[in-house]
């Protein structure tokens, strides 16, 4: 149990926090719970956390400004939950830097499915093998993807901070330079399955890695939208 993930419950229903933890420790993960924005922000400092799922509806400070805050600071995966299955919440909850969401009433086979597959593209099951493989860097425009730190860093030496699904989806976009993937093709190879995705998450995600790399987000250079098409990676790659 030592070196199992560590899962932060967050949600202010007591039975569900209880429900929820009981599964998880049943799968083999580590568990902590907390009710609220401050607890969770208590458990984050006393320990290391590998995934949160944080459900929108809450006291005090909501799930939305939560994920926010948390996004700003640290790039711990984040699951969001919550009882409104409208595809506008799911689009806030991605803009906010959530890499899944999961609606009310959800059944454990499916939670543990995802929270399995965001870890996996965390780089949780990969973080043994890259301490011991050469990491490979990605050079573009004024910018260097350190696949090894899973760090983007600016030509200044400025670090910039990715969340889980904006990493994956620039890693998909670096590998394959200067050709055009559909949105199916991104949310195959950036998200790993395919079941519940729809086309706006990866728009979204899209939106916020302009507003990270491109000079001019409204006018983009790096990653052009090729209408009818998807979106291609302009600059040259080169691989290091």
């Amino acid at each position: 149990m030592q070196g199992a993930p560590h899962i932060l419950i967050v949600d202010d229903h007591r039975e569900i926090r209880e429900l929820v933890a009981r599964v998880l420790t049943k799968e083999g993960f580590r568990v902590s719970a907390a009710a609220d924005g401050r607890a969770m922000h208590k458990a984050l400092a006393d320990g290391r956390i590998d995934l949160i799922l944080l459900d929108l509806m809450l006291p005090g400070e909501d799930g939305l400004s939560l994920c926010r805050t948390l996004r700003a600071q640290s790039d711990i995966p984040i699951i969001m939950l919550t009882a409104k299955g409208d595809e506008v919440d799911r689009v806030i909850g991605l803009e906010m830097g959530a890499d899944d969401y999961l609606p009310k009433p959800f059944g454990s086979r499916e939670l543990i499915a995802r929270i399995k597959a965001v870890l996996r593209r965390g780089g949780h099951e990969r973080a043994e093998a890259a301490q011991t493989s050469k990491p490979k860097f990605y050079r573009f425009d004024r910018w260097t993807l350190d696949a090894g730190a899973r760090a983007l860093l600016r030509d200044d030496g400025v670090t910039i901070s990715l969340s889980t699904g904006e990493y994956d989806l620039l890693m998909a976009l670096v590998e394959r330079p200067q050709r055009v993937l559909s949105r199916d093709q991104l949310l195959d190879i950036a998200r790993g399955r395919s079941a519940s995705a729809f086309d706006r998450a990866i728009d979204t995600q899209i939106s916020r890695l302009r507003k990270k790399i491109e000079a001019d987000p409204s006018n983009p250079t790096i990653i052009k939208t090729v209408w009818g098409g998807g979106y291609t990676l302009t600059p040259a790659v080169s691989v290091e």
